[in-house]
Protein backbone atom coordinates (compact mmCIF):
# COMPACT_ATOMS: atom_id res chain seq x y z
CA UNK A 1 0.00 0.00 0.00
CA UNK A 2 1.54 3.54 -1.22
CA UNK A 3 0.98 5.90 1.97
CA UNK A 4 -0.60 9.11 0.99
CA UNK A 5 -0.85 12.58 3.02
CA UNK A 6 -3.51 14.76 2.48
CA UNK A 7 -0.75 17.81 2.31
CA UNK A 8 0.38 20.74 -0.31
CA UNK A 9 3.47 20.44 -2.28
CA UNK A 10 5.61 23.22 -3.01
CA UNK A 11 6.24 22.84 -6.25
CA UNK A 12 3.49 21.26 -7.61
CA UNK A 13 4.95 17.99 -9.17
CA UNK A 14 3.61 18.93 -12.20
CA UNK A 15 4.99 22.46 -11.80
CA UNK A 16 8.49 20.84 -11.16
CA UNK A 17 8.64 18.22 -13.97
CA UNK A 18 7.81 20.98 -16.63
CA UNK A 19 11.12 23.07 -17.16
CA UNK A 20 12.81 19.21 -16.66
CA UNK A 21 10.75 18.18 -19.23
CA UNK A 22 11.83 21.31 -21.65
CA UNK A 23 15.41 20.15 -21.64
CA UNK A 24 14.33 16.34 -22.36
CA UNK A 25 14.90 15.99 -26.71
CA UNK A 26 11.58 13.93 -26.08
CA UNK A 27 9.92 16.17 -23.58
CA UNK A 28 7.30 18.12 -25.84
CA UNK A 29 5.99 20.75 -26.17
CA UNK A 30 3.01 23.21 -25.09
CA UNK A 31 0.76 23.04 -22.06
CA UNK A 32 0.76 19.88 -19.92
CA UNK A 33 -2.19 17.67 -18.90
CA UNK A 34 -1.53 15.26 -16.18
CA UNK A 35 -3.35 12.14 -16.84
CA UNK A 36 -2.95 10.31 -14.03
CA UNK A 37 0.12 8.15 -11.77
CA UNK A 38 0.59 4.47 -10.69
CA UNK A 39 3.09 3.70 -7.69
CA UNK A 40 5.48 1.05 -6.53
CA UNK A 41 6.23 0.38 -2.39
CA UNK A 42 9.71 0.40 -1.32
CA UNK A 43 9.96 -2.75 0.10
CA UNK A 44 12.09 -0.52 2.65
CA UNK A 45 9.57 1.71 3.33
CA UNK A 46 11.89 4.81 2.64
CA UNK A 47 11.59 6.30 -1.19
CA UNK A 48 8.23 6.88 -2.87
CA UNK A 49 8.24 5.99 -5.91
CA UNK A 50 5.59 7.12 -8.67
CA UNK A 51 5.28 7.18 -12.47
CA UNK A 52 3.14 10.36 -14.09
CA UNK A 53 1.60 9.83 -17.11
CA UNK A 54 1.60 14.08 -18.76
CA UNK A 55 -0.09 14.58 -22.07
CA UNK A 56 1.99 17.43 -24.07
CA UNK A 57 0.64 17.85 -27.55
CA UNK A 58 0.02 14.17 -29.49
CA UNK A 59 2.43 11.86 -26.94
CA UNK A 60 1.88 10.68 -23.43
CA UNK A 61 5.12 11.47 -21.75
CA UNK A 62 5.66 8.87 -18.40
CA UNK A 63 7.82 10.43 -15.97
CA UNK A 64 8.76 7.83 -13.24
CA UNK A 65 10.35 9.56 -10.04
CA UNK A 66 11.25 8.56 -6.85
CA UNK A 67 11.04 10.64 -3.57
CA UNK A 68 13.25 10.81 -0.87
CA UNK A 69 14.08 12.73 2.19
CA UNK A 70 17.97 13.51 1.40
CA UNK A 71 19.84 13.43 -1.18
CA UNK A 72 21.71 10.72 -2.94
CA UNK A 73 25.34 10.93 -3.23
CA UNK A 74 26.97 10.88 -6.74
CA UNK A 75 23.18 10.99 -8.76
CA UNK A 76 23.25 14.59 -9.56
CA UNK A 77 23.00 14.02 -13.38
CA UNK A 78 19.33 12.18 -12.19
CA UNK A 79 18.21 15.19 -10.11
CA UNK A 80 15.22 16.77 -11.28
CA UNK A 81 14.87 18.96 -8.39
CA UNK A 82 12.91 19.70 -4.63
CA UNK A 83 10.32 20.18 -3.04
CA UNK A 84 8.68 20.89 0.37
CA UNK A 85 5.97 18.60 1.35
CA UNK A 86 3.85 20.01 4.24
CA UNK A 87 4.04 16.85 5.98
CA UNK A 88 7.26 14.75 5.55
CA UNK A 89 9.35 18.57 4.68
CA UNK A 90 12.23 18.69 1.62
CA UNK A 91 12.13 15.90 -0.75
CA UNK A 92 14.87 15.16 -3.33
CA UNK A 93 12.90 14.36 -6.32
CA UNK A 94 15.02 11.68 -8.84
CA UNK A 95 14.55 9.70 -12.12
CA UNK A 96 13.25 6.12 -10.83
CA UNK A 97 15.85 4.92 -13.69
CA UNK A 98 18.64 6.41 -11.84
CA UNK A 99 17.64 5.40 -8.35
CA UNK A 100 18.59 2.13 -7.34
CA UNK A 101 14.92 1.82 -5.37
CA UNK A 102 13.23 2.84 -8.26
CA UNK A 103 15.33 0.21 -10.55
CA UNK A 104 14.57 -2.29 -8.40
CA UNK A 105 10.50 -2.04 -8.63
CA UNK A 106 10.63 -2.50 -12.24
CA UNK A 107 12.53 -4.93 -12.26
CA UNK A 108 10.63 -6.65 -9.94
CA UNK A 109 7.81 -5.56 -11.40
CA UNK A 110 8.68 -6.91 -14.41
CA UNK A 111 9.60 -10.25 -13.06
CA UNK A 112 6.24 -10.53 -11.58
CA UNK A 113 7.12 -10.19 -7.97
CA UNK A 114 5.54 -6.99 -7.00
CA UNK A 115 2.03 -5.12 -7.60
CA UNK A 116 1.47 -1.77 -8.28
CA UNK A 117 0.62 -0.14 -5.08
CA UNK A 118 -3.01 0.19 -3.99
CA UNK A 119 -3.13 4.54 -2.35
CA UNK A 120 -3.93 5.19 1.37
CA UNK A 121 -4.65 8.64 1.86
CA UNK A 122 -4.35 9.69 5.23
CA UNK A 123 -5.18 12.92 7.35
CA UNK A 124 -2.60 13.19 10.03
CA UNK A 125 -2.91 10.03 11.60
CA UNK A 126 -5.40 8.70 10.43
CA UNK A 127 -6.45 6.85 7.12
CA UNK A 128 -9.15 8.45 5.80
CA UNK A 129 -10.03 6.63 2.27
CA UNK A 130 -8.16 4.03 0.01
CA UNK A 131 -7.88 5.10 -3.63
CA UNK A 132 -7.66 3.31 -6.54
CA UNK A 133 -4.67 4.34 -9.26
CA UNK A 134 -5.75 6.55 -11.74
CA UNK A 135 -3.35 4.13 -13.92
CA UNK A 136 -3.91 0.55 -13.93
CA UNK A 137 -0.70 -1.89 -14.48
CA UNK A 138 -0.63 -5.60 -16.61
CA UNK A 139 2.20 -7.65 -16.90
CA UNK A 140 2.39 -9.07 -21.01
CA UNK A 141 5.26 -11.64 -21.15
CA UNK A 142 7.23 -13.95 -23.39
CA UNK A 143 10.72 -15.61 -23.61
CA UNK A 144 13.36 -13.84 -22.42
CA UNK A 145 17.22 -13.61 -22.93
CA UNK A 146 18.12 -10.24 -21.97
CA UNK A 147 18.30 -8.74 -18.16
CA UNK A 148 17.71 -5.65 -19.05
CA UNK A 149 15.30 -3.61 -18.06
CA UNK A 150 14.38 -0.03 -19.46
CA UNK A 151 11.48 2.57 -18.64
CA UNK A 152 10.02 4.56 -21.70
CA UNK A 153 10.34 8.02 -21.45
CA UNK A 154 6.98 8.11 -24.33
CA UNK A 155 4.19 5.57 -23.83
CA UNK A 156 4.46 2.61 -26.02
CA UNK A 157 8.37 3.72 -27.74
CA UNK A 158 10.08 0.79 -26.14
CA UNK A 159 8.89 -3.24 -26.20
CA UNK A 160 10.94 -6.43 -25.03
CA UNK A 161 9.56 -9.67 -24.41
CA UNK A 162 8.48 -8.69 -21.18
CA UNK A 163 6.33 -5.61 -20.87
CA UNK A 164 4.46 -3.47 -18.50
CA UNK A 165 1.28 -1.61 -20.00
CA UNK A 166 -0.23 1.02 -18.46
CA UNK A 167 -3.95 1.34 -19.27
CA UNK A 168 -6.39 4.44 -18.23
CA UNK A 169 -9.56 5.31 -19.53
CA UNK A 170 -8.49 6.55 -22.74
CA UNK A 171 -5.83 4.88 -23.73
CA UNK A 172 -2.72 2.29 -23.24
CA UNK A 173 0.92 1.86 -23.85
CA UNK A 174 4.26 -0.14 -22.84
CA UNK A 175 5.87 1.91 -19.70
CA UNK A 176 8.78 -0.31 -19.66
CA UNK A 177 10.33 -3.70 -20.75
CA UNK A 178 12.87 -6.52 -20.24
CA UNK A 179 14.74 -8.41 -22.65
CA UNK A 180 14.87 -8.51 -26.38
CA UNK A 181 12.13 -6.84 -28.64
CA UNK A 182 8.84 -9.04 -29.57
CA UNK A 183 6.44 -9.47 -32.38
CA UNK A 184 3.52 -10.60 -30.35
CA UNK A 185 2.05 -11.29 -26.74
CA UNK A 186 1.82 -15.21 -25.59
CA UNK A 187 0.31 -14.09 -21.93
CA UNK A 188 -0.93 -11.11 -20.05
CA UNK A 189 -1.70 -11.71 -16.48
CA UNK A 190 -2.52 -8.95 -13.77
CA UNK A 191 1.01 -8.04 -11.77
CA UNK A 192 1.60 -10.03 -9.05
CA UNK A 193 0.72 -13.52 -10.81
CA UNK A 194 3.97 -15.73 -11.39
CA UNK A 195 5.15 -15.49 -15.15
CA UNK A 196 8.04 -16.65 -16.97
CA UNK A 197 11.08 -14.67 -16.01
CA UNK A 198 14.04 -16.22 -15.58
CA UNK A 199 16.18 -13.46 -16.99
CA UNK A 200 14.29 -10.48 -16.02
CA UNK A 201 15.39 -12.31 -12.41
CA UNK A 202 19.19 -11.95 -12.78
CA UNK A 203 18.34 -8.23 -12.52
CA UNK A 204 17.28 -8.27 -9.70
CA UNK A 205 20.69 -10.87 -8.42
CA UNK A 206 22.40 -7.45 -10.01
CA UNK A 207 21.05 -4.73 -8.11
CA UNK A 208 21.71 -6.80 -4.93
CA UNK A 209 25.17 -6.62 -6.03
CA UNK A 210 27.33 -4.02 -3.63
CA UNK A 211 28.16 -1.69 -6.63
CA UNK A 212 24.23 -1.26 -7.56
CA UNK A 213 23.22 -0.39 -3.59
CA UNK A 214 23.16 3.63 -2.23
Amino acid sequence: MAILHRATLTPTKLELVLPWLDHQPWGGAGEPELIGSYRFDDPEGEVGVEALLIRRGDAVLHVPLTYRAAPIEGADEHLIGTLHHSVLGERWVYEAAGDPVGRGCYARALAGQQEQAVFEVYDGDAMVEVRDPTIRLALESDPADDPDVRLANVVGDITGAQRLVASWDSGSGVVAAAGPAAAYVHTTSPIGLTVDVTNVAEALEALDEPEART
